[in-house]
């Protein structure tokens, strides 16, 4: 989270954390300003904007402070697209991504008149065109290249290399832009990539451009000329630990040829980078305990709130807010781990955290993005609740879920009897083993 914060973590988080409960994500709406301001800086001199990721964090709250900056969103479903628009976002600020969009939410995003659906197959671009066709308007689409350029980074977030199933193949793509261009329903207006996430190295992105500029060169020279811009997705690498982050000035170096040898206005789709860092998990410590030489300190957040450490095996900072009981809790190396019913369940290992104690209140730092829009009900736990400080001020974004939110839509089976809401299983007896 911001400095700001953390520096006054004992007068500012613990009143918080004891008003609304832990666990508790905590934002930093200044922290997202100022970096959605250093992004948009260092792109100054190119005709860019920016659309941020709904993924890595989709709290109705945080769109709202980037809609008043002035970004657009992209989104990779209906869902994501209805918060935008509670948000305030009008349907010209929204791509729609995504390599599995179903039928129905491609009927929404044509309905809609969106600005931009980002094709990633044949497959999708035919079912688009009918989608447009039956509704007799014009769709405005792009193609999502997959440029077959390797980052280094985690296996699951890699994106852009080939065999992934993202994206369109390099020597398909003029094919398809080839049957869009004849058709009166479809408008091909942008060429765009995603190569990963939490990329540090400007070259990963300036091959990926050089790939991205030599297509639309090609399609220019054909006669193409409905396009628009140029999409080079998000993925800049922010700082967890001791990872130095992607340097500005470079990224922009490393697409500025894209940009300048296209004569395009540039997209770009940053997520983790505007809130990444503006996020802190609070977790509340319950217990104390050793096992097989090991010293474990058990809180009341889980795999379920945070599940990036279980799947990504990534490290996140932790520290203590505000120490605990008097007890035993000097320089110890501690495994922090949650309440779940998983061996997995852990939100750091093998850490230095002097006052980890019951009682004591802790800090998961870089937690704004991927934390709550990656979490669960798993062990039919409740998710947390949302704060968003801003300036001098803060408020609950997010009520904590009640145990009643946990069940709602379910029907227990006297009330199926008695609501006779049974179907009749027709065709062949039908068994379940």
């Amino acid at each position: 989270m911001g400095a700001r914060v953390l520096s006054e973590a004992g007068d500012l988080l613990d009143p918080i954390a004891r008003r609304v409960g832990t666990p508790l994500y905590v934002y930093d709406a200044d922290r997202i300003r100022s970096q959605h301001h250093a992004l948009s800086a260092a792109l100054a001199p190119l005709r860019h904007r920016l659309y941020y990721s709904v993924k890595a964090n989709s709290s109705i709250a945080i769109l709202g402070i980037l809609r008043k900056l002035g970004a657009g969103v992209d989104v990779v479903s209906v869902g994501e697209m209805a918060r935008a628009f509670r948000a305030g976002y009008r349907a010209s600020d929204i791509i729609f991504s995504g390599v599995g969009k179903r039928p129905d939410e491609l009927e929404q995003a044509v309905t809609q008149h969106i600005k931009l659906v980002n094709v990633e197959s044949t497959a999708e671009f035919d079912l688009v065109r009918s989608v447009a066709e039956r509704q007799e308007c014009e769709v405005r689409i792009g193609i999502r290249v997959n440029p077959d350029v390797e980052t280094a980074t985690h296996p699951y977030t890699q994106t852009g290399e080939a065999g992934m199933k993202f994206g369109v193949p390099l020597d398909e793509v003029v094919r398809i832009a080839e049957r869009a261009v004849p058709i009166p329903s479809v408008r091909l207006t942008s060429i765009g990539m995603h190569i990963g996430s939490q990329i540090f190295d400007p070259s990963h992105f300036g091959e990926g451009a050089a790939k991205l500029l030599e297509l639309v060169l090609q399609l220019q020279d054909m006669g193409v000329d409905t396009l628009e811009a140029v999409d080079v997705g998000g993925g800049l690498g922010i700082r967890y630990t001791n990872e130095t982050p992607l340097d500005l000035a470079r990224y922009a170096d490393a697409i500025r040829p894209l940009v300048e040898g296209s004569g395009l206005s540039l997209a770009v789709e940053p997520g983790r980078f505007l809130v990444g860092n503006a996020g802190l998990l609070l977790t509340r410590c319950l217990y104390r305990k050793r096992s097989g030489g090991k010293t474990f300190v058990v809180v009341d957040a889980g795999m379920n709130d945070l599940v990036r450490p279980s799947l990504y095996r990534a490290v996140h900072d932790v520290s203590v807010v505000r120490a605990g009981e008097p007890g035993e809790a000097g320089e110890t190396q501690v495994d922090v781990v949650g309440p779940v019913c998983e061996t997995g369940d852990f939100l750091a290992k093998d850490r230095y955290l002097p006052g980890a104690t019951p009682g004591a209140l802790l800090a998961v730092g870089s937690a704004g993005a991927y934390g709550f829009t990656m979490s669960s009900s798993y062990n039919s736990r409740p998710r947390a609740a949302e704060v968003l400080i801003d300036g001098a001020q803060w408020a609950v974004i997010r009520e904590r879920e009640s145990l009643d939110d946990l069940m709602r839509g379910e029907r227990t089976l006297d009330q199926l009897d008695a609501a006779k809401a049974w179907n009749r299983v027709s065709g062949a007896e039908m068994r379940v083993s």
